[in-house]
């Protein structure tokens, strides 16, 4: 982990001389961001609405707070009640032949990004990639999608916004609650008070109410589950039980905003790590860069090499046959599933 998300995240002892070193850049992204806020709640720039409605997961941070599995309930849970949804993304580290980009069959993480890919290939509706996201969400409506659900954007106050769903982190939660550089927020958390609601990404209940207590949005916790591994050169799927048995002990890698939590997440599942490597979020993977790795003896036995789906669908083209990769789902309970839902579908003329 980079010593910045040490004094984000951990309290490293590094704060007492990096925070001050960037405060006066953090006073100025405050500025820049307010003024731009104000100019769009002052109607001084315009938000505009496109013909159907559009709903936001995003975040106030930085990094991997679950964004991506709740899109992808929210696409799952919308097309079982027969409604046509598209996702809408920026398509972070994918360099498109044109914009907007509808991914197909043929599209890679290295046009589209990781994960609107692995949203297309899990759920096979509409995505759609581009900066523009007014340009992107009509793009959508032409292909007859009733709703949009816009993986991230949440700061993006240029596309009209008709539901806002806020993915909180429930272990890293705000960091040292600054904003950017001293800390990971990109919006103050008095941002909280204005979403519809928010989601909590796991964490322990009495640190997650602690940290959010002065809010009074509706709050909703997510756990992530997970029930098979699937091999990333074979497409053969195991139960989680058949692996564990199988092979207990494995390597693993990971490329999202926490591998910690990753790598925690294996071990909670019975799995033993003999070897594991984190990478930066959206790392970008070669045969080269696994062979380094293994060169500085971090994979050095033959074991199940475990990864998320996110990296799988960067690794497919040059993966050998012991990688596997893990989906996880997000899982709400009976109750919150309903309210979220009914409320999505409300917006749905």
């Amino acid at each position: 982990m980079r010593l910045i998300e040490k004094v984000w995240f951990e309290g490293h002892n590094a704060k007492w001389w990096l925070v001050p070193l960037m405060l006066p850049l953090t006073l100025f992204f405050w500025f820049l961001s307010s003024l731009r806020r104000n100019l769009f709640s002052a109607k001084l720039k315009e938000s505009i609405k496109v013909d159907c409605p559009v709903v936001i997961v995003g975040n106030i941070g930085i990094g991997g707070n679950g964004k991506t599995p709740v899109v992808l309930y929210l696409v799952e849970q919308l097309a079982k009640r027969g409604v046509k949804v598209g996702v809408l993304s920026r398509g972070y580290g994918g360099k498109a032949p044109h914009y907007p980009y509808l991914l197909n069959e043929s599209s890679s993480a290295i046009e589209a990004g990781d994960e609107p890919i692995l949203i297309y290939q899990r759920c096979r509706v509409p995505v759609v990639v581009g900066a523009d996201r007014i340009a992107a969400a009509n793009f959508l409506i032409e292909q007859g999608c009733q709703i949009i659900i816009s993986d991230d954007g949440l700061q993006h106050y240029r596309l009209k916004r008709d539901y806002e769903l806020l993915v909180v982190d429930g272990k890293r939660l705000f960091g040292n609650g600054l904003l950017l550089p001293a800390g990971p927020l990109r919006e103050t958390v008095s941002r909280l008070n204005e979403v519809d609601r928010i989601i909590i990404n796991g964490g322990e209940d009495e640190h997650v109410d602690e940290c959010l207590l002065n809010n009074k949005t509706a709050k909703h916790l997510m756990s992530l589950s997970a029930h098979r591994l699937v091999n990333l050169k074979s497409g053969e799927s195991k139960t989680l039980t058949e692996f564990v048995h199988d092979h207990s002990t494995i390597n693993a890698i990971a490329g999202i905003g926490d591998p910690q939590r990753f790598f925690s997440y294996l071990t909670q599942l019975g799995f033993t790590l003999d070897k594991q490597h984190g990478f930066v979020d959206h790392q970008a993977y070669s045969k080269a860069l696994f062979d380094e790795v293994e060169k500085t003896n971090i994979l050095t036995e033959i074991r199940p090499l475990v990864m998320t789906e996110k990296d799988a669908v960067k690794c497919k083209k040059f993966a050998e046959q012991h990688w596997w990769y893990l989906p996880v789902d997000a899982v709400f309970s009976a109750e919150d599933n309903e309210l979220i839902i009914t409320d999505i579908l409300k917006l749905i003329k």
